[in-house]
């Protein structure tokens, strides 16, 4: 069967008019970019940045950190298509996740995640903290010897005392034994003296 060059025309045409107005309705809204990009390993983080195709409305974001800890601040900020989320702070290392849902232009939503990586932003405060430690340590050991020395001292001292004490009262002793046997000495010459003055 045989087509006309008009039919075959109308048919091109209906076609690519098909197409156009299908094109636009499949491309949506999507993100652009991002600060920190996705798979990305960074050095500092103290915010998030994404950036749509388009402008877009009501953005959640969501900042995930190790042992599934949240770090955004507050709510998203928008500027058309640039959304920022604030974080409590720069990002210490480790692995993170950002999740994100906006709603596109056309009324489509958008989410999605985007992982990444903090590498290099502790050791920079560790050296510090060592540091802190390490004159911590000294002042530690300085007071846990100087009470053993005057322990040692204390217990040397002790035993000198108790010396002392014994030598005292060893010093006394034959004293107050002597007082008694010099009294009793008296007493037996006192009744030897009576018993010859009786006896004469």
């Amino acid at each position: 069967m045989k087509r006309s060059p008009l039919a075959a025309l109308t048919a091109i045409l209906a076609a690519l008019f098909l197409l156009g107005t299908a094109g636009p309705a499949l491309a949506h809204d999507a993100l652009k970019s991002s600060d920190p990009a996705k798979d990305s390993t960074v050095k500092k983080v103290e915010k998030v940045t994404l950036e749509f195709t388009a402008r877009v409305r009501m953005p959640i974001v969501v900042v995930r950190g190790p042992g599934d800890e949240q770090h955004h601040l507050g709510k998203p900020e928008l500027d058309g298509s640039v959304v920022t989320q604030e974080l409590k702070g720069a990002l210490p290392d480790g692995a993170y996740t950002i999740a994100y849902r906006v709603v596109s232009s056309d009324g489509h939503p958008i989410e999605g995640e985007i992982p990444f990586t903090v590498k290099g932003a502790t050791p920079s405060a560790t050296p510090s903290v060592a540091d802190g430690a390490a004159p911590a340590a000294d002042p530690t050991a300085a007071p846990t010897a100087a009470p053993s020395a005057p322990t040692a001292q204390g217990s040397a001292v002790a035993p000198t005392e108790a010396a002392m004490e014994e030598r005292s009262t060893g010093a006394t002793f034959p004293v107050w034994l002597l007082v008694v046997v010099g009294a009793l000495a008296g007493i037996g010459i006192g009744l030897v003296l009576s018993m010859r003055k009786k006896r004469t």
